[in-house]
C-alpha cells in the first residue's frame, strides 16, 4: 500500500511538473473553437522563416538586434469570413509596431497585405485600421481609458470578433472597437495574419490563438 502512494505521489509530481514546463498543454480551448497554433511549429501558417519563428509556445516576429526593413506578415493557409478570434500578445522593443490582420489578402508579388487590422504598439493599441487599402485608422479606442488596463510588455489578451459587416476588438476585455463597414463593395472575408511593422528593432509576440467560426 506504502509503494502504491509513493508511486503515485511520484506520478502526480511528473504530471505537474510536465505542466509547469508546458503551460499551454494543461490550457484547455474553450467550446467550439479551435487552436490555429500547435505550440511547437509554424504548420499552417505562410511567411517569412527568417522573420517569424517559434520560442517557448508563442510565435515570434522581428528582432531586437536590427531595424527591421519593411513590414511581414505570416499568415494563415485558410480564408475566415465571421469568426470569434482570441489570443495573446506582447510586445518588446520601443516603439514596437505590430498587429493582426483579419479578412485580408497578400498583395501579389509585394511583401504587404490588404485588409483590416486589429493594430498594436505605438500611439495605435486596438484601433482598427485598412492596411495597404483606405491607408487609415477606422476607428480608434479613448486611449486614456484603455491604458487603465493595458500593460506595455506584458501579455495582454486580444478578441477579434467579426459578424456580416461588424467588427468588434477588445483588449483585456475592455472593448476598443464597434465598427460597422458601410462600404459594401469591400470584401468581408480573406487571411488571418501576424504583423511585425517596419521600424526600430522589436518584437511581437503571439500565443494561445484559437477560432470559432461563425455560420457556415
Amino acid at each position: 500500500m506504502i509503494c502504491c502512494v509513493a508511486a503515485a505521489t511520484m506520478l502526480s509530481k511528473s504530471v505537474n511538473t510536465l505542466f509547469a514546463a508546458n503551460p499551454a498543454a494543461d490550457m484547455p480551448v474553450e467550446e467550439g473553437f479551435k487552436s490555429l497554433f500547435d505550440g511547437k511549429t509554424l504548420k499552417g501558417w505562410d511567411g517569412d522563416s527568417t522573420v517569424f519563428r517559434v520560442e517557448n509556445e508563442s510565435i515570434v516576429g522581428g528582432q531586437l538586434n536590427d531595424k527591421i526593413p519593411h513590414n511581414f506578415f505570416l499568415a494563415t493557409h485558410k480564408e475566415f469570413s465571421d469568426f470569434d478570434l482570441r489570443l495573446d500578445f506582447k510586445l518588446i522593443g520601443n516603439d514596437t509596431n505590430a498587429g493582426v490582420q483579419l479578412r485580408s489578402k497578400r498583395i501579389p508579388d509585394h511583401h504587404e497585405m490588404i485588409g483590416y487590422q486589429a493594430d498594436l504598439g505605438q500611439n495605435y493599441w486596438g484601433a482598427l485600421y485598412d492596411e495597404s487599402r483606405r491607408n487609415k485608422v477606422l476607428i480608434a479606442p479613448d486611449k486614456v481609458e484603455l491604458a487603465k488596463v493595458l500593460k506595455p510588455g506584458e501579455w495582454n489578451s486580444y478578441r477579434i470578433l467579426c459578424e456580416s459587416r461588424h467588427i468588434q476588438l477588445w483588449i483585456n476585455n475592455f472593448q476598443t472597437v464597434d465598427y460597422t463597414e458601410e462600404d459594401e463593395t469591400i470584401e468581408q472575408s480573406g487571411l488571418i495574419a501576424l504583423q511585425i511593422h517596419g521600424g526600430p528593432p522589436g518584437e511581437a509576440h503571439y500565443r494561445n490563438l484559437r477560432i470559432r467560426t461563425i455560420g457556415k
